[in-house]
């Protein structure tokens, strides 16, 4: 003797029809895929926030350097104009590589775990 499931609503359980099955199919399906997309939601707001910030702090980095390389070092000569750029630009380099380092460095722990 079967014993019948009690999660299920005594309408549903006792009405073997096409239009239960579809709404059962319907509520399980909006249970599995709107619940997680709304989790999902929040946390990818959170990156793209945090992907912009940091974005933005390496921009405000990399002309801070700019400006400091500009004013305090006294350059001569046909280089007066290029090097402060050119050591920025190594600069947004060293910035980058680390970035890409840390990023291939995470996926490489998740990988092992």
């Amino acid at each position: 003797m079967a014993v019948p499931d009690k999660d299920i609503p005594t309408s549903r359980r006792d009405s073997p029809d096409l239009g239960a099955v579809v709404d059962l199919v319907k509520d399980y399906a909006a249970q599995e895929t709107l619940g997680p997309i709304r989790g999902a939601g929040k946390w990818l707001a959170m990156g793209a926030a945090g992907a912009a910030l940091l974005g933005a702090g390496c921009v405000f980095l990399i002309l801070g350097i700019l400006r400091l390389v500009q004013t305090e070092f006294g350059f001569s000569g046909s280089w007066t104009y290029l090097l402060p750029y050119l050591i920025a630009l190594i600069a947004t380099a060293i910035v980058m590589a680390i970035a890409a380092w840390r990023i291939s460095k995470k996926k490489t722990l998740q990988k092992e775990s």
